[in-house]
């Protein structure tokens, strides 16, 4: 029988001392993908209907989440329009939500605090709160983004998004993201 060369021994104590730390890396990986963004009304990447949107009601669709890391002190949420013709639209911008919170209900008031604890900042309308799907033309995407952060982030109610990923980006435990599309 041969006996292994002190190379073989070298490559498995280097594969023992990196496997566990890709262990902690692939479990965090996975807790973090674990946060489930969904809403009762509408499915990922399904239409998002007339009553969420300036040709409705214009109020904030249900929103309820699941997952959360542990360790999450807050949350933050950010919807979004990557198609509008002018560069991203934003449509709503939360933040400092509690992190124990596991919805918003519908019709969210568009004030700078929360009844539910959190703010609110200035969404590309230049207002508070939500701003519902309002493409010019064609079908566009509105991504609504959940972040599980470490923290809360202490800013001043009618910031904008650009201020807030600034804020929020050494903090981010994980996060989950819902996609409905809208068009005229």
């Amino acid at each position: 029988m041969r006996k292994p060369t002190i190379g073989f021994v070298a490559i498995c104590l280097a594969v023992l001392t990196i496997l566990p730390g890709t262990v902690r890396m692939a479990a965090a990986a996975e807790e973090a993908m674990a946060i489930q963004l969904k809403s009762s009304a509408f499915a990922e990447g399904k239409l998002i209907p007339i009553r969420y949107t300036c040709d409705g009601a214009d109020i904030s669709p249900p929103l309820a989440w699941s997952g959360l890391p542990a360790g999450t002190k807050s949350l933050a949420l950010v919807c979004d329009d990557p198609d509008a013709p002018r560069g991203t639209w934003v449509h709503w911008v939360v933040y400092d939500l509690p992190g124990t919170l596991e919805e918003l209900p519908e019709g969210v008031a568009p004030t700078p605090d929360l009844e539910q604890g959190g703010r609110q900042g200035r969404n590309s309308f230049g207002h508070f709160g939500y701003g519902g799907p309002c493409p010019p033309s064609g079908t566009h995407r509105y991504f609504f983004r959940l972040y599980a952060l470490d923290a809360f982030l202490d800013l001043p109610s009618g910031i904008a998004k650009d201020r807030l990923l600034r804020a929020m980006s050494e903090h981010i435990l994980g996060e989950a993201e819902l996609m409905g599309r809208y068009h005229h």
